[in-house]
């Protein structure tokens, strides 16, 4: 079997599933019946647009992406300093540890499928190499946009240690990983990092990197909570009753990154509308928002412009704090100053 698939679940390993609350003695389930309805009948018309009709799906040059400032972002200070890289990649120094989301970083998010989904900007594993030694990797599930086998390669040597959701510990130790420094989480449950109460948030969502594990692991966000800040990773999600509960419990928040983007009608009840993203923020108690999981990869039928002109005009409307910056761009959970850097690309 390939690297890239990662590991199948041991007899072990599915025993010690078999005691989360959202494991049905199969699969992990989300909160709410959730379906992906799909049309056979629109299968072959769906994929020759999804794998053969890029125009306007892709920018019509690499997006570019701001080099790395190491005496900026490791600056002495409390406070959250992030910078996103495409998708939903995202570089936090917070409380003076360095943590490292979702880092994928490779150049292709179908590394097994016949035809390539390639990524927007160039060269960008290359940054992992740039980076300091990473504290703590944040895994919110397995699907091949967030978790990157080569990218993960790269990390092994650099990394103290990681936080996955709950199934993903066999993949990185598959990989070489030290399985004493991979923590896996269920939904709710905590951890204290670096004086960073770490919480691991419900999403409506699955899991799988193959054809026989889908859903043998579990998918969420992640909060991240000092004495000065609330940070709120959301993942990927459909909308549903738990941004409300995780406002409830863990809110308010002062800064979310919110998912935004790959989203269509076949699978509208795992991806968000930009429209429900912004609700779901409000539903959150979040008080500064900035779209992520797009201008990384072209993984739904809509143009790669799409998501933030919908989320940006929602938010406007509604009249509420956001931030939308280019990549490679260091900001603070307070910033909310942008450019509509994509308009001319």
């Amino acid at each position: 079997m390939r690297k890239q698939f990662g590991a199948r679940p041991s007899k072990l390993e599915l025993e010690s599933y078999s005691k989360s609350p959202n494991w049905n003695g199969k699969i992990f389930e989300n909160l709410e019946k959730t379906t992906m309805e799909f049309s056979l009948t629109n299968l072959r018309k769906f994929l020759h647009k999804q794998f053969c009709e890029k125009i306007g799906r892709e920018p019509l040059k690499p997006l570019s992406i701001l080099p790395f400032n190491a005496e900026t972002f490791e600056s002495e200070n409390n406070s959250m300093k992030s910078i996103w890289y495409g998708h939903s990649a995202i570089l936090m120094r917070l409380n003076h540890a360095t943590i490292l989301i979702d880092p994928m970083f490779g150049p292709d998010a179908a590394p097994i499928a016949p035809f390539k989904v390639k990524r927007f900007s160039e060269a960008t594993l290359g940054l992992i190499d740039e980076f300091p030694e990473i504290d703590l990797v944040l895994i919110s599930h397995d699907h091949y946009d967030h978790l990157d086998y080569e990218s993960i390669l790269k990390l092994k040597d650099k990394t103290k240690q990681f936080y996955v959701a709950l199934g993903v510990k066999r993949h990185l130790v598959s990989w070489g990983i030290n399985p004493e420094k991979i923590t896996e989480f269920n939904w709710w449950e905590e951890s204290l990092f670096e004086n960073i109460k770490i919480t691991f948030t419900p999403t409506r969502h699955f899991s799988g990197r193959g054809m026989t594990d889908r859903a043998k692991s579990l998918w969420g966000g992640w909060a991240l909570k000092t004495e000065e800040e609330n940070i709120w990773f959301s993942g990927d999600s459909g909308y549903g009753t738990h941004f409300a509960e995780i406002g409830n419990r863990l809110g308010p928040f002062d800064f979310a990154f919110m998912e935004c983007g790959q989203y269509n009608e076949n699978w509208h009840q795992i991806h968000m509308y930009p429209e429900e993203s912004i609700q779901a923020s409000i539903d959150a108690k979040v008080k500064n928002r900035m779209p992520v999981h797009w201008a990384g990869f072209a993984l739904a039928q809509h143009s790669w412009k799409e998501p933030v002109e919908r989320f940006v005009e929602k938010a406007a409307s509604e009249n509420l704090n956001f931030i939308v910056p280019e990549i490679g761009v260091i900001v603070t959970a307070k910033t909310t100053k942008y450019s509509k850097w994509w308009e001319s690309h």
